[in-house]
């Protein structure tokens, strides 16, 4: 399968459709079937200990998969999370932005499913795991 999508224009597609969450976030890396999706954390995104919140990795995971989902299909901007489910499996470094690893697993005419792998910038170490159906909706 071929990118529809680069990084570049999902950058420009997500200021253009969506430039609540283009201040927050950076398509790093697409490939085939696959995409880096940076969350530029600042204290908005912390909670009492010193980590990342939990809704900021969800919504990560989220951008990651539906980032990777445009790179194979093309800008469709309603195509949206039908299911999702994370595992938090340890802190985050607060001072460090979080990359979001993303993998189609199946790309189909009206599903796409993957996973997202959520690590710290400079890190090997796995911070969260998710798993995610997103629904595409019908050419008109």
């Amino acid at each position: 399968m071929t990118v529809k999508m680069d990084a570049a224009a999902l950058n420009a597609f997500m200021m253009a459709e969506f430039p609540q969450v283009a201040a927050e976030f950076s398509v790093e890396r697409v490939a085939p079937m696959e995409a880096d999706v940076r969350l530029l954390v600042t204290d908005q995104h912390l909670r009492p200990g010193g980590t990342i919140s939990g809704p900021s990795m969800f919504a990560l995971v989220d951008l990651a998969m539906y980032v990777v989902t445009l790179a194979m299909i093309g800008p469709v901007a309603l195509a949206v999370t039908t299911n999702c489910s994370i595992d938090f499996m340890r802190k985050p470094e607060a001072g460090r932005d979080l990359i979001g690893s993303a993998r189609l697993l199946k790309l189909g005419k009206t599903l796409a499913v993957g996973d997202v792998l959520i690590r710290s910038v400079d890190s090997d170490a796995i911070v969260a795991r998710a798993s995610l159906t997103y629904a595409i909706p019908p050419k008109r």
